[in-house]
């Protein structure tokens, strides 16, 4: 038997004012090419399916494509919601789904749903655990001591009825942690004391029950604790911290026995994504250049600001998502200690000394207007009037 691991597809997302819906479109055909080839028994979608709780149409008709080629090609799918997902619009057409084998699971109901998937003398008992809050489950399992998050989960798996005797796969869309320290993040996770996103973290121990669990939340692929636990990642690179990920699909070959051997299966983007830094010259010298059409971001080490950068970088690499600068000015910026730098002073002082340290000269009386009427509609700025 064999199981395909992705998750967080976060279809419908754009990076900067670029639509990747190309390089989905081109991500969901390689998967769908790798699956038919290593003639997978089932795909495990471990949450984030959309980028926003109301995806566009693009990415619902993605969804749909890839789903029904899957079931075309007499592939189950065993989908969950994530937290970027709207559990009542992915549940949508569930019932109906699963006469063509695409169980989906987006809503807690108060119990794990599990199903038994069979390829000749093997079999697996396949449980969903969609994204779900404390608060959900204290309304379940009213009885259940439920303090946080990692209590939440607990008392879900407590309350299944597993054999542990099977082989058993669970996909989840969780924050966990491994013996000793947190998964490494990147992207849109940002880590906080106790969450990752809205995600509170659970101890990977809570999963001993299972043979294999598919995760999703973390973009970037790893094991947490055993190897058996183990997050997909991304497909695809979703911002400047992943630029070193190696992507992945992850497969899950299991033996008559339910022993399960793993393997990272690459997937190679349409587009890459970079990040280049040097001097504005030197980075788009001809000679330098390569892959143009890649998504990149640019840091410039040049000591003046270079006019119109932006439209500059992107006659010759088109796609240039952001640039910064690292020099001497903005390496004094980040010495300053910003805590104190603004007790007893006006905007305008703050807005001038900003402009004079990043362009060497003051700003003018238009531009502070400018500065003035942002900041009021923003509401950081209440003048009297």
């Amino acid at each position: 038997m064999k199981l395909m691991h992705i998750g967080d597809l976060h279809l419908g997302k754009s990076l900067g004012d670029f639509d990747l819906t190309d390089d989905q479109e081109f991500m969901l055909d390689q998967i769908l090419d790798i699956a038919e080839k290593q003639a997978v028994d089932a795909v495990l979608i471990a949450g984030d399916v959309y980028d926003k709780a109301i995806p566009s149409e693009a990415a619902t008709r993605m969804l749909d494509s890839f789903l029904s080629s899957l079931a075309g090609k007499n592939i189950n799918v065993y989908m969950i919601s994530g937290n970027h997902d709207s559990d009542e619009r992915l549940n949508y057409g569930s019932s109906l789904f699963e006469s063509n084998n695409i169980f989906i699971a987006a809503k807690y109901d108060g119990k794990l749903t599990g199903y038994t998937l069979k390829s000749g003398e093997t079999e697996a008992d396949i449980y969903l655990l969609p994204f779900v809050k404390a608060s959900q489950v204290r309304h379940f399992l009213p009885d259940a001591r439920i303090e946080s998050y990692d209590d939440a989960v607990r008392a879900i798996l407590e309350n299944a009825d597993i054999d542990r005797s099977r082989f058993n796969v669970l996909v989840a869309h969780q924050f966990v942690m491994g013996k000793s320290e947190d998964p490494d993040l990147s992207g849109s996770e940002s880590l906080g004391t106790l969450s990752v996103g809205t995600v509170e973290k659970i101890g990977y121990d809570c999963f001993d029950m299972f043979d294999y669990v598919a995760l999703g939340h973390i973009h970037s692929p790893q094991q947490v604790g055993r190897k058996e636990v183990r997050y997909s990642g991304s497909p695809l690179k979703y911002s400047l911290s992943e630029v070193n990920n190696e992507k992945s699909a992850v497969l899950i070959t299991v033996d008559e026995k339910g022993s399960a051997d793993i393997e990272l299966v690459p997937l190679k983007p349409m587009r890459n994504m970079r990040h280049v830094k040097g001097k504005i010259k030197e980075l788009l010298d001809k000679s330098c250049v390569t892959a143009p059409d890649d998504y990149i971001y640019a840091t410039l080490t040049d000591e003046e600001i270079v006019s119109d950068a932006m439209a500059i970088f992107q006659q010759v690499y088109p796609n240039t998502v952001k640039i910064d600068y690292d020099n001497s000015h903005t390496r004094q910026i980040e010495q300053v200690d910003i805590s104190k730098i603004a007790e007893n002073r006006s905007f305008d002082d703050l807005v001038s000394d900003f402009y004079r340290e990043m362009y060497g000269c003051e700003i003018s009386d238009e531009e502070m207007d400018v500065m003035r009427t942002v900041a009021r509609e923003a509401g950081v700025l209440h003048e009297a009037g």
